[in-house]
């Protein structure tokens, strides 16, 4: 069941759209701001509201790489892997974060703090290699930082 403060959200969402469906995106955005994931039962509530089946909002959901269809850790970290950030290095980064945290890409560490995922571009390029924790864009990458970038997020 969707929450009072997720309705109001994907109303918000709807507003601004041609019409109920385009607003799928957003709605899924919206509850997995709240939830981390979405869960088939979150799916269905989503589709239901929107009017849609749950078979179309799973083919928008699983289509799109940071809409998450299982549990992840409460801080996602995207280690952007293009062209730019390999040329510069971005495999020492990458190690340096498996390293630290034990876990590989897709998955989570065991006290679900953070997940660790490829991404195509970050769209930083010319200040590569670059990652990405929640929100925060972090440039031109050292691995000397790692640590220290890691330990922000408890």
């Amino acid at each position: 069941m969707l929450s009072l403060e997720e309705v109001h959200e994907i109303e918000e969402a709807i507003r601004v759209v041609p019409y109920r469906k385009a607003a799928c995106i957003e709605a899924l955005k919206v509850v997995q701001e709240h939830r981390r994931w979405i869960s088939d039962d979150s799916l269905k509530d989503i589709a239901e509201y929107l009017h849609m089946s749950a078979e179309e909002l799973d083919s928008v959901a699983t289509f799109y790489n940071l809409i998450f269809r299982k549990p992840v850790g409460r801080h996602i970290i995207l280690i952007c892997d293009s062209i730019s950030c390999w040329v510069m290095g971005y495999e020492n980064i990458r190690e340096a974060i498996m390293q630290q945290l034990s876990i590989k890409y897709g998955e989570t560490t065991a006290d679900n703090r953070f997940t660790l995922l490829p991404n195509p571009c970050l769209g930083i390029c010319n200040h590569a290699p670059a990652l990405m924790i929640d929100h925060d864009l972090y440039s031109d990458i050292k691995v000397e930082q790692v640590k220290e970038i890691l330990e922000k997020y408890t």
